[in-house]
């Protein structure tokens, strides 16, 4: 495992996983880490071979947050890069991909690291996880937007037990308020995680990203008719609906050809 801090990408079948490195600080994001997801996201996006993104972290940890070296250097004037700037942009571009994300998470998930796994779509972790949102223990007020996706996310009265305490939570109680979508033994969580995306790849795209637009709406109280007209019109362009009746009445598996 390279010892420089880093984003790793690999690729295998219609899966990209993406694992965020920095062993000196259980993988802490620096700056430049948050500012290189956005367009690596970008070229997974355009992929079409690419139907699923895992985000995961290096050596048993999913990442420790910020790198309190990048915060110190901007807060002393050090360095003109806004680290907190660079992890909205890099949480907003990981919400909005368009395809399904999911975190696989081992160890601590903690700060931004926390912040990166409630921008995916789904979060599986084994049992030894442990989550924080820590910004009071900084004195840090936390983005709105990463607020309100945590709220929509656990309910504000979960939302306000992170934030206000900064304490860390174990997997289970991470699970019983929405954090978590599944906990699985140690040795299970790559298998189902691998296996999940395999399902994930065979369903159809056009169904998931309408989802996954409609949910965020839904999320943020929004309305918006065009989009939703723009979608009904996809859908009956595409053919992916003619094609699931035609393979549940065959009793064959579907072919869905809209890659978006």
């Amino acid at each position: 495992m390279p010892s420089e801090p880093g984003l790793l990408l690999e690729t295998s079948g219609r899966t990209a996983t993406v694992t965020i490195s920095n062993p000196a600080k259980r993988n802490a994001m620096t700056t430049a880490m948050w500012r290189a997801l956005p367009p690596l996201l970008e070229r997974l996006a355009a992929d079409p071979q690419v139907r699923s993104v895992v985000l995961t972290g290096a050596g048993g940890t999913f990442c420790a947050g910020a790198d309190i070296g990048s915060l110190r250097a901007f807060a002393e004037g050090s360095a003109d890069d806004d680290p907190q700037a660079a992890a909205v942009e890099a949480e907003e571009a990981l919400a909005a991909f368009p395809k399904p994300t999911l975190a696989s998470i081992r160890g601590f998930c903690v700060g931004g690291g926390c912040q990166l796994a409630a921008a995916c779509d789904l979060r599986f972790a084994a049992p030894g996880a442990r989550f924080g949102v820590t910004p009071a223990r900084l004195g840090i007020v936390y983005p709105a937007s990463s607020t309100r996706r945590l709220a929509s996310l656990v309910g504000p009265s979960a939302a306000k037990y992170l934030l206000y305490s900064a304490e860390l939570v174990d997997a289970e109680r991470a699970l019983r308020t929405g954090l978590v979508d599944e906990v699985l033994a140690d040795d299970e969580l790559d298998r189902r995680v691998e296996e999940f995306t395999g399902i994930l790849a065979g369903r159809s795209l056009l169904t998931q990203a309408a989802a996954k637009e409609f949910t965020a709406m839904a999320a943020d109280g929004a309305d918006d008719p065009e989009r939703v007209g723009e979608w009904s019109r996809t859908a009956r362009a595409a053919g992916d609906a003619e094609e699931g009746v035609a393979a549940f009445l065959e009793r064959r598996a579907p072919r869905f050809t809209w890659s978006g």
